[in-house]
């Protein structure tokens, strides 16, 4: 293991960017160990990568009623690149597992043939998608015959006016529908992330973990993250984890889940129901339900992802101001090792925090992405 560092807070080495050019990283000390290592000893394995910037949503704590400006189809990966840098990062660098994001995955068309040709390459690779399951319903069964593992799909709620208020879109049968199709297709443990917003959804929260455990779909909940494009986030408007292990606590009782955490960045409960006249749990247990603190209850500590924005930028952190180019540097003829060198040198100045992890209402070391959640790539 590398030695820990000694700096702290948000602020990364020199040479990167804020959010726009092509930056090339400083380089790492000599005799740093093979892999995508940090200078606190953590070691990513876990790989984001965004396929597009471009989503058929505009949720309210991601995006702009307008949307956004895309990029470019030329300055987006294109299959084969996508296909050459996973595989670097697998057999070079050692990802364990591959989450494909977006903005929306199903939006590109050759989304199939980008899971296919990454499959052929790695038979055993974990690979999973977050997706919005707006036409899912279509494209399950081929996603699971080119090779994807399983699928993660936002819901916000189950109710039509509500999830149109928070998506300014109509199609909740739609999402419904393909996770239903991904259920069908194999494509499990279905697993669905809700973003609660206060006077909103917050109080849905117990009626969508019961649905969702009816069906045998793990639930995640979600502290709102300041990645909104309209940057209207604040922390006093942010259900935070307490509060909505206190939501849940109205009809369940939450227990500590066995399994390890192992770098997740949901924490795990036991679900039972909780009987209405003693308060206690009552039955078997229901299933598990996952919160995912990033704000108040941060895991940076044991943090082991990597991520690649659709343009082929190197993110260490997804709060990061900071950027390193990657495809550019591909396009320009660098050999696998020489890619896989700038991408240890990116990791290695890594953030040992992302510098929100404070009691009170702001954080003085904390800046605000300029990208928005769909232009990172969750």
């Amino acid at each position: 293991m590398p030695p820990s560092g000694s700096a702290a807070g948000n602020t990364g080495s020199a040479g990167g960017n804020t959010g726009g050019g092509a930056a090339v990283p400083p380089p790492r000390p000599a005799g740093t160990p093979a892999g995508l290592w940090d200078r606190y000893g953590r070691r990513a394995t876990d790989m984001r990568l965004s396929l597009t910037d471009k989503c058929n949503l505009r949720c309210t704590y991601c995006m702009p009623a307008e949307g956004l400006e895309w990029l470019s189809k030329q300055a987006v990966m294109t299959r084969d690149e996508i296909v050459r840098i996973v595989g670097i990062g697998v057999t070079a660098l050692g990802v364990r597992e591959l989450r494909l994001t977006g903005g929306e995955p199903l939006v590109r068309a050759d989304l199939v043939d980008i899971i296919a040709g990454i499959r052929s390459n790695h038979p055993d690779l974990p690979i999973s998608m977050t997706t919005n399951g707006v036409g899912l319903d279509k494209k399950a069964a081929a996603l699971k015959a080119a090779g994807l593992t399983r699928i993660n799909v936002s819901l916000d709620s189950l109710h039509e006016e509500t999830f149109t208020k928070l998506t300014r879109r109509p199609f909740l049968d739609r999402v419904l529908t393909g996770v239903d199709a991904a259920w069908a297709a194999g494509l499990g443990p279905v697993k669905l992330n809700a973003v609660l917003m206060r006077g909103i959804n917050d109080a849905e929260s117990p009626d969508l973990l019961a649905w969702a455990l009816g069906r045998g779909y793990e639930l995640r909940f979600i502290e709102q993250m300041p990645l909104d494009a309209d940057h209207g986030w604040t922390r006093r408007n942010m259900i935070t984890a307490a509060e909505i292990r206190e939501l849940l606590s109205r009809d369940f009782v939450l227990g500590p889940d066995p399994r390890e955490r192992d770098g997740a960045p949901a924490e795990r409960f036991e679900v039972r129901r909780r009987d209405t006249e003693t308060g206690d749990a009552t039955g078997p247990v229901l299933g598990t339900v996952g919160i995912i603190a990033s704000v108040t209850e941060p895991f940076c500590s044991d943090c082991r992802r990597t991520r690649i924005t659709a343009e082929g930028k190197i993110m260490s952190c997804l709060f990061s101001r900071e950027e390193f180019d990657l495809l550019g540097f591909l396009r320009e003829g660098a050999t696998d090792e020489e890619l896989a060198s700038r991408w240890q040198d990116a990791m290695w100045v890594k953030p040992k925090a992302h510098g929100m992890d404070h009691t009170g209402l702001g954080a003085a070391d904390f800046v605000q992405p300029d990208r928005s959640m769909s232009a990172i790539g969750g």
